[in-house]
């Protein structure tokens, strides 16, 4: 993240936080400005979708904007592959390789964002900005 200029702020929570309403909740903030960090399995290969806790990620739509054949819910096996992370506290950033990111545009609403920070009890706050900068994401509605 030091490449790109941000200096995470992270903070250890009371609880694990596997949800966005849980994640809120401790941090006294709105669900949708919780970034959760979502893997698919998108034609074969680790998609990380950066969506805003405040809904669900349509597929299709997101299949059809990427011009995939398919995004399926990738399982534990790979999401500890491809983000050395598991289910509930993967980081947007620090993964074994880069992985092909897409960040949810609604989260553009809120001056910051949390996410997690690669533990299930732990959280760190950035920008939107600073977001699509650390995953080098393509901003873009997921639902």
């Amino acid at each position: 993240m030091a490449a790109v200029g941000v200096e995470p702020n992270v903070k250890i929570l009371d609880a694990d936080a596997k949800t966005a309403v849980a994640a809120a909740h401790q941090l006294g903030c709105e669900v949708g400005a919780i970034a959760n960090s979502l893997v698919f399995d998108c034609d074969g290969e680790p998609l990380l979708v950066m969506s805003s806790g405040a809904h669900r990620v349509d597929t299709e739509l997101l299949a059809r904007a990427l011009g995939a054949t398919a995004i399926t819910k990738a399982n534990p096996k790979l999401v500890r592959s491809a983000t050395g992370q598991v289910i509930g506290g993967v980081a947007p950033a620090g993964h074994p390789n880069p992985l092909r990111t897409v960040v949810d545009e609604t989260l553009a609403r809120y001056p910051v964002i949390w996410t997690a920070a690669g533990t299930a009890d732990s959280v760190m706050s950035m920008t939107y900005d600073q977001l699509l900068a650390v995953t080098d994401g393509m901003a873009m509605p997921v639902r």
